[in-house]
């Protein structure tokens, strides 16, 4: 396999961190748009699960004082101990309360936010356009954007956490500072070079993950080919299991060295920057024993000194430590806000026209000329021609020849990089461009079988008729799926494909025929088949023409197929070669012709015979 392109090393400064964090506002803001319930709840149980550490630190000191002076008189009075044992109790018992509290709205808001952002992701996705789709620099926005979302709705249980840890050390604070001002200073030496640390390597691991995101995509790739029911049959018959397992294992390998590399720095100097940390708490340690022996601090101030001074080591570790996770998550965000940012160039206008129901004169093509996205090379030059209403059009060609490319300019897919498109006199651009594809019905060659019921599988056609029997049967039955549903256990709540439990898979004719019933269902004034029936055999072939003859009977339709049978059926012929018009005619002006319809034509003939 071709080694990868070492790419550039991308550099991230503390102030773009802090910059990150402006998109925290918009996030806190969207978790409590998805819940406010659960965000106010969560955020005041953190509050007062907040205040138990420095009470129960306290309650500790004043218990071990008490003890001392019981056994310093020789007291039988243990009232007052009894009463400040059972306080402990009772904050220790609260705190777990609140503590399961705060998971449990943790939970619920991360899941919220998780299913409502991964639907908002798929609403921005549904808007964008075909072309972005066909780009990677936009795929690896799409992967950072989902991994965002997979990995970072831990983020608002950190941010609330920091909130509540502060309230805590701001108590413990108070106390240390009104007994010993300078162990403050021992606490910034425990703390500051571990937290740089891991500053620096948190901001080296995001930009790791942000460097491989091309490669993890291909490793997404391999994986899910080499073990697919999609591509199960060719991985067998072909042997490119361990063809697949070596590409895989060979791209992995890169990723776990590098990242193995950054690992063991990480630890190596994750040991060296906490054993400074330990050497402060043990310098703290020491002046409050010292300061104990002496007499400044009673055994329960003791007890308290070192306690809170352990707590607010390890909470400000804590703090800080989090703050880099909180940064690198900002900075996720900075990702899933980029992907919002993306626009679609495709879009209706302010006002558009309304659409013409019936069309009366049809689609107009004017010195149409169009380049894929990346792409130096015409896909489409110069056409012109009309569809006119009612009318049903052939397009022929060889592969790449530019058939497919008219469809998608057709349905606004794309738009022209010249000439113009109109329908009824007026360019496609100025109508909507939701009711103008839902006036076209579409089957690609390439249409998807959705791991959904048969039922299901129809009404993506025309959503509107989810569920809708009668309608469903009526649909399947124009397409010849009728008799392939009615063998099927469930019929029409039969779960299609292997993915899912109980599926059946179809043969690829079947699954044509249940993709033309959703062409069939729209009943829309404009019918596209994209090769429709490259899946069928001869009789099925002939069957479905002759009732797409009768049923697109006064609409517009247009028709792609390599078979001349089937293509000698349309009004009027287009002929097409590397995106150019070669010839138009019915098929028998086209024969008269002698020219490349002809050919084509005589060539299958011969084929046959």
């Amino acid at each position: 396999m071709a080694a990868h392109p070492k790419q550039p090393e991308e550099k991230i400064n503390i102030s773009q961190r802090l910059r990150a964090l402006n998109n925290l506002p918009a996030f806190v803001k969207e978790v409590y748009r998805i819940s406010p319930r659960f965000t106010i709840i969560n955020i005041l149980l953190r509050v007062l699960r907040a205040a138990i550490p420095i009470l129960t630190l306290y309650i500790a000191k004043l218990i071990i004082d008490e003890v001392i002076i019981i056994i310093g008189n020789k007291s039988s009075d243990f009232q007052h101990l009894w009463l400040l044992i059972i306080l402990e109790f009772g904050f220790i018992i609260i705190s777990d309360i609140l503590n399961r509290g705060i998971s449990l709205t943790d939970t619920l808001l991360a899941e919220l936010f998780s299913n409502e952002t991964s639907i908002k992701l798929m609403n921005h996705a549904a808007s964008l356009d075909l072309a972005q789709f066909e780009d990677a620099a936009f795929y690896d926005k799409l992967e950072r954007a989902r991994q965002y979302i997979s990995t970072r709705a831990s983020l608002l249980s950190q941010l609330f956490g920091q909130l509540q840890d502060v309230i805590t050390m701001s108590g413990l604070l108070i106390g240390l500072i009104t007994l010993n001002p300078w162990l403050i200073l021992l606490l910034l030496v425990a703390v500051v070079p571990s937290f740089a640390g891991e500053l620096n390597f948190n901001t080296k691991n995001y930009l790791l993950q942000r460097k491989w995101t091309p490669q993890r995509r291909q490793l997404d790739y391999y994986r899910y080919t080499g073990a697919s029911d999609e591509t199960a049959k060719e991985i067998k018959l072909f042997h490119l299991s361990d063809f697949l397992i070596k590409r895989f294992t060979d791209l992995s390998r890169n990723y776990f060295d590098e990242t193995k590399k950054l690992a063991v720095k990480r630890a190596l100097w994750g040991s060296a920057l906490g054993a400074i940390g330990t050497i402060g708490y043990f310098s703290a340690y020491s002046i409050i024993v010292f300061e104990t022996v002496k007499g400044v601090i009673t055994i329960g101030g003791l007890t308290f000194l070192t306690g809170a001074f352990r707590q607010l080591q390890s909470l400000l570790e804590g703090v800080l430590s989090r703050f880099t996770s909180i940064s690198q998550g900002a900075l996720y965000l900075n990702d899933l806000f980029d992907f919002y940012q993306i626009k679609p160039s495709i879009v209706s206008p302010a006002v558009p026209r309304p659409i013409p129901n019936p069309i009366r004169e049809g689609f107009r093509f004017e010195n149409v000329g169009f380049k894929y996205p990346n792409s130096d090379n015409w896909a489409s030059r110069n056409l012109s021609f009309t569809l006119k209403a009612g009318e049903k059009l052939a397009l022929v060609g060889e592969n790449g020849s530019g058939k497919t490319t008219i469809v998608k300019l057709l349905t606004r897919l794309y738009d022209p990089d010249e000439g113009r498109i109109l329908l009824d006199g007026y360019d496609l651009k100025e109508y909507d461009l939701v009711e103008l594809r839902q006036q076209i019905g579409v089957i690609f060659q390439d249409f998807l079988r959705f791991q959904f019921t048969a039922g299901d599988n129809i009404a993506v056609g025309d959503l509107n008729s989810l569920g809708d029997l009668p309608v469903l049967q009526r649909a399947a039955s124009q397409s010849l799926a009728d008799a392939v549903i009615e063998k099927l256990p469930l019929q029409y709540n039969q779960l299609l494909g292997r993915r899912f439990a109980k599926g059946v898979e179809l043969s690829g004719g079947e699954w044509q025929k249940i993709a033309l019933a959703r062409a069939y269902l729209r009943e829309a004034n404009v019918v596209i088949l994209d090769e429709p029936t490259a899946a069928l055999d001869a009789r099925s072939e002939y069957e479905v023409f002759r009732r797409f003859a009768e049923l697109t009977m006064g609409k517009t339709a247009v028709l792609i197929s390599h078979r001349f049978s089937t293509v000698r059926m349309a009004d009027r012929i287009l002929v097409l070669d590397k995106g150019h018009i070669l010839e138009m005619g019915s098929h028998e002006e086209l024969l008269a012709n002698n020219g490349r319809y002809a050919e084509l034509f005589y060539l299958q003939a011969e084929g046959y015979r």
